[in-house]
């Protein structure tokens, strides 16, 4: 049997999809209106939607970080602001890698050191 280039594919069905696809949903309420779905969606341990006004060059920021390091802006604005909430800042972090560098370096260029004196001795 011979197929076209034109030819497509067989959809693939979604189960969920077909069993609620001839639901309307034109009334319905979103989560955070509905307590018991908000307290479920909370304990579940899920993240919030929300809606915030951030300073446009804050946001050009982590847009132009996210960009260069193939990520996502948003999800690097909550790893901020999760860092900010357990108190760490940016003086921190950055001693922190500092010196975990200057140790693996220390520990990379000392270890040959310590090799050669061992075999002059």
């Amino acid at each position: 049997m011979k197929t076209s280039s034109n030819s497509r594919k067989p959809a693939l069905v979604d189960p969920v999809y077909e069993k609620f696809k001839d639901l309307d949903f034109t009334n319905a309420k979103p989560v955070s209106q509905v307590p018991h779905l908000q307290a479920l969606q909370t304990s579940a341990g899920l993240k919030s939607r929300i809606t915030m006004r951030v300073d446009s060059d804050v946001l050009a920021v982590f847009r132009a970080r996210a960009s260069a390091a193939g990520a996502n802006y948003q999800t690097m604005m909550n790893d901020a602001l999760k860092q900010f909430a357990q108190g760490i800042t940016m003086a921190e972090m950055l001693d922190k890698s500092v010196r975990e560098t200057i140790g693996a370096c220390l520990t990379q260029n000392l270890a040959p050191t310590a090799r050669r004196k061992q075999a002059s001795a």
